[in-house]
């Protein structure tokens, strides 16, 4: 990844701030997005939980969604966390919704439950994860590969620079995820887990 350029995190609405918080812990210079002209020159870039069906509204009124798709088809890192990954898929289910494409799966809103069936787990590769509203990817295509998953099923994605998260690795203490998307110009904050409650105030 370009050194020197900022990595943008979409922050219209969501779980931005906590992934700034992050990304800023493996030294990179972060900024915030909320007009084209801030993803200009982003080296990388952050779709990050939240409401969907809002951001997707939000997306369109700033006239973000030209320069969103120029930066991925220019071919910068892409991390796609819960709502975010139902932004970046081909297909969205539950119900249909407009999307991206740039991710080959099948999404399901809410497929891990609603609010109250928000957990936290452990995935197949020992990685901490906190599911909050979680998309569940459905299907995987061919131009996919599965990085992760808990009890056998898909729940981090990667399609060349995309990588798709149903899960949200800002809420833990494991930098490891943005660190293998992004890399990092200084140490990892933390790659312990560390159990914690669920955030029940947050929405996908």
């Amino acid at each position: 990844m370009a050194r020197g350029k900022p990595v943008v995190v979409l922050a219209v609405q969501g779980a931005f701030e906590r992934h700034a918080r992050m990304l800023r812990s493996l030294g990179h210079e972060v900024r915030l997005a909320r007009r084209a002209d801030d993803l200009a020159d982003a080296a990388g870039l952050v779709l990050p939980g939240g409401e969907s069906t809002v951001q997707l509204d939000l997306i369109a009124r700033f006239d973000l969604e030209g320069p969103i798709r120029s930066r991925v088809s220019a071919g910068v890192p892409v991390l796609a966390t819960c709502a975010g990954l139902i932004l970046a898929a081909e297909r969205v289910l539950g119900p249909q919704q407009r999307s991206f494409g740039v991710l080959d799966v099948t999404v399901t809103r809410n497929g891990w439950g609603r609010q109250l069936d928000s957990f936290e787990a452990m995935s197949d590769a020992g990685r901490s994860l906190v599911l909050i509203r979680a998309p569940r990817i459905t299907s995987v295509g061919p131009r996919a590969q599965v990085v992760d998953r808990l009890a056998g099923e898909p729940i981090l994605v990667r399609q060349g620079a995309v990588w798709g998260a149903t899960f949200h690795p800002e809420l833990t203490d494991d930098a490891s995820l943005h660190a293998k998307v992004f890399g990092a110009s200084a140490h990892l904050a933390s790659t312990t887990p560390r159990s914690r409650k669920a955030r029940s105030t947050m929405t996908t």
